[in-house]
């Protein structure tokens, strides 16, 4: 599943997401729709916010061509 998709079924809010990486909303925007790459820190960050713990699955969200 894609990064938008898990996002919208948590129910979370762009906004708040936005908070917890300590980046802008509109920065979020950029990374979710790959103008901008997510630094590590905030992979994990997303990772405990959306529950994400398999390794293959973040492989596939985050590291995918």
């Amino acid at each position: 599943m894609a990064l938008k998709e898990l996002i919208k079924s948590s129910g979370l809010k762009y906004q708040f997401i936005a908070s917890e990486l300590n980046i802008t909303y509109q920065g979020l925007k950029n990374k979710i729709e790959n103008v901008n790459e997510f630094k590590t820190g905030e992979v994990d960050v997303l990772c405990r916010l959306l529950s994400i713990t398999s390794l293959r699955e973040k492989e596939k969200i985050f590291f995918a061509n």
